[in-house]
């Protein structure tokens, strides 16, 4: 395996460039941007509050942030009707609720995004707005058409600000093994699914790697989700270099796997910024998480994988060309997500990522990172192939074989 350990000098040197430009980005762009993140409540909290002074057939609704169990309970003492009048008179509330049935979710999401559409085709003709604000418009009501579409299948959306959304590709209910795609920086309801270098974007990985699953193990029912529910850094800038962003998607993440039916294992896959989140996430993250896979990592918030307080498995994987090795691996007073975990010293097991390219280039179809990704997803460990040299990789693989 190649090393990719640097010398004390080189990271020194790094230390010292790392600090110059985070002052740099604090003087131009970091305050600014922490100040102006108030803005108005979300039509989801207004949902929210909705729900909370709401009743069914004169019954109390149970409180929206209550554990996934429980509302999972609450659900499944309703009948079909009762359940599809919720989503109707609820529908952000609803779609966005861990422990409500996926179905559901689905029905619910897709009349909220319907009613954001609406929103949207006014504030396209809102004289008020620049021409740029107006054409923005058009993009998310266009892309909110796209995803009401009665093949879809959105598990969670949110339309404020640039907007969250999660999207599942195959059956959830059935599926005896889900994948969880984490993706990076500038993630949001534009940028989740696009048709120019679609495997870059949260749909067009999650797509590749269900049929990437389907073509390892024809057999295995698998589920794949496109997580894009947590508010992802713009740009690589003072959100990107602090775990600020992570840590409330860290939360956001917990509590989805923990409200996923069933209790099929779980694969987490974590691109770039993605990483940071699944790292803040592990330590938390339900004994169902078997896999956490990160690509194209800046770190994870940790200087060894046996920091991470998980026993789930953890992988990596970083192809010759990614430009995510140029960062300083470190972390300093916030700044910086640790050590490199694809370094020797980190203790994850390395991936092979032969045919990848550059750094959006792990779930092109062809790629032995894709491969790889989707051994995993199906438990076929001994299918896995590690990067050159990498004993802590093959060894686990052997070790996962024999048992």
């Amino acid at each position: 395996m190649t090393s990719f350990d640097s010398s004390p000098q080189l990271n020194a040197w790094r230390a010292l460039l790392a600090l110059a430009v985070v002052f740099v980005m604090l003087a131009t762009t970091g305050w600014t941007a922490v100040r102006n993140n108030k803005g108005d409540s979300s039509p989801l909290e207004a949902a929210i509050s909705a729900w909370e002074r709401g009743n069914i057939d004169g019954r109390a609704l149970p409180d929206p942030d209550a554990p996934a169990a429980r509302l999972s309970q609450f659900f499944a003492s309703l009948d079909k009707k009762q359940r599809n009048r919720l989503a109707g008179r609820y529908p952000l509330a609803v779609g966005n609720m861990n422990g409500a049935p996926s179905e559901l979710r689905y029905r619910a999401n897709r009349i909220a995004l319907g009613q954001a559409r609406k929103v949207e085709r006014e504030r396209m003709h809102d004289k008020r707005l620049s021409p740029l604000g107006q054409q923005e418009a058009e993009r998310r009501m266009k892309r909110f058409g796209v995803m009401m579409r009665p093949e879809r299948q959105v598990l969670a959306f949110d339309p404020m600000g640039s907007g969250r959304m999660a999207e599942v590709i195959g059956d959830l209910d059935k599926a005896r093994r889900v994948s969880v795609v984490v993706p990076g920086v500038d993630t949001n309801v534009l940028t989740f699914e696009r048709t120019f270098r679609k495997y870059s974007a949260p749909v067009g990985m999650a797509k590749a790697l269900y049929r990437a699953e389907r073509s390892v193990n024809p057999r295995a029912r698998t589920a794949v989700i496109a997580w894009a529910d947590y508010t992802a850094p713009v740009g690589i800038g003072v959100d990107a270099a602090t775990a600020m962003r992570a840590e409330s998607g860290a939360v956001r993440l917990d509590s989805m796997v923990r409200g996923l039916p069933g209790r099929s294992p779980v694969a987490l896959y974590c691109h770039s910024y993605g990483s940071v989140v699944c790292g803040v996430a592990a330590r938390t993250l339900p004994a169902r998480v078997t896999d956490i896979a990160v690509a194209g990592s800046p770190g994870m918030r940790a200087d060894k994988a046996s920091q991470l307080g998980t026993e789930a498995r953890i992988w990596a994987a970083r192809d010759s060309d990614d430009w995510i090795q140029d960062v300083p691996y470190m972390e300093v007073g916030g700044l910086g997500h640790g050590a490199d975990p694809v370094s020797g010293g980190f203790g994850a097991r390395v991936l092979s990522s032969a045919g990848a390219a550059g750094h959006t280039g792990y779930f092109e179809p062809g790629t032995e990172s894709l491969r790889n990704f989707a051994e995993i997803g199906t438990g076929s460990y001994d299918g896995v192939r590690c990067a050159s040299g990498d004993d802590v990789c093959r060894k686990g693989i052997s070790g996962e074989a024999a048992a």
